[in-house]
């Protein structure tokens, strides 16, 4: 992969955020999903690379999003593993909400982990915390880790969590040893990230979610040089047998920064939806104008871009790396 490759990404998150956030506000995520995807496929079309989907909307048989084992791009450059969510907060959208994005994360072909739309155990930190943080630590010992790693007071470090009836009593936890909790509705892939980014505030990312949203947040946090465990939840005995048929021969084992994203050339982009702290949403700005946030990483490099574009929505948009 080549830093052309990753600006191309760019191009097709913002045509996945443009077309989707014009359903913002409307109730209907559905349609928002669907314009994300349909406008995210397209512009892959033009995309120089052998891309195949490995973390997508389900098989071809059973979602007609971007699929799982769908080829993406046209053919001739590079092969790759894809990780698509042309919507992360459908619901956002529809709500009208913050921090909806439209997100790609890519790596050298075989190097992602395939991993089935299910429950996922999570944690991750930023870069001081490298190699401290463990998923099967109890909670009180990680946040006295991450508190000393970032240097700060454990009554001021701030815990992330997904606000579920299933975390309540992990926030609890959380509360009594003294730590700051940060609840968000959905969108787990920039809470995740926001850990690895110090102007968030954000210290620690714990809980379950989905497995795909697992992995596309790897990619970044890999990007940015910090570290996550994961753990898959299957639930019942045929989602253990979908884990060994996508090839995880122990479905529960822990799964570390380079198991879910193997190689050390990966890319993530992403372009804001809706408001968040990450990025800024899509401003339509009248006269067919339109004006994007987007961020690109690669993990070989560690160059992080924030990119703002104006978009002519009848032209090729320009970008204006800031």
């Amino acid at each position: 992969m080549d830093r052309e490759l990753a600006l191309e990404f760019v191009r097709v998150t913002e045509a996945a955020a443009i077309a989707s956030a014009q359903w913002m506000g409307r109730g209907k995520k559905h349609e928002a999903d669907d314009a994300a995807t349909t406008a995210m496929r397209k512009m892959f079309d033009s995309v120089s690379m052998d891309g195949i989907v490995v973390i997508g909307e389900g098989e071809l048989d059973e979602a007609p999003m971007l699929y799982i084992g769908e080829r993406l791009g046209n053919q001739q450059g590079p092969k790759v593993d894809i990780a698509v969510d042309p919507l992360e907060g459908t619901n956002i959208v529809a709500k009208g909400h913050n921090n909806a994005m439209a997100v790609i994360a890519a790596a050298d072909r075989g190097s992602l982990l395939h991993a089935p739309d299910m429950y996922m155990q999570k944690i991750a930190a930023g870069k001081h915390a490298r190699g401290l943080i463990n998923l099967d630590d109890p909670i009180e010992k990680t946040i006295e880790i991450v508190a000393e790693a970032n240097q700060k007071r454990i009554r001021d470090l701030t815990v992330i969590v997904q606000e579920r009836p299933r975390h309540e009593e992990l926030v609890e936890r959380i509360r009594q040893k003294g730590a700051r909790v940060k609840l968000f509705g959905d969108g787990d892939v920039g809470a995740s990230i926001a850990t690895c980014l110090p102007q968030t505030g954000v210290d620690l990312f714990v809980g379950t979610g989905g497995a795909p949203e697992g992995v596309v947040s790897a990619a970044a946090i890999k990007c940015l040089g910090g570290d996550m465990q994961a753990r898959l939840v299957p639930q019942n005995k045929e989602e253990e047998e979908r884990c060994i048929r996508m090839g995880l021969n122990d479905p529960y084992q822990l799964l570390t920064l380079d198991d879910l994203v193997k190689s050390d050339d990966a890319i993530f982009a992403a372009t804001g939806v809706t408001e968040g702290e990450l990025l800024k949403g899509v401003k339509f700005l009248g006269g067919d104008l339109a004006e994007t946030d987007s961020i690109v990483m690669r993990a070989k490099t560690k160059t992080v871009r924030f990119i703002k574009a104006f978009h002519h929505l009848d032209q090729k948009p320009h970008l204006v790396i800031k």
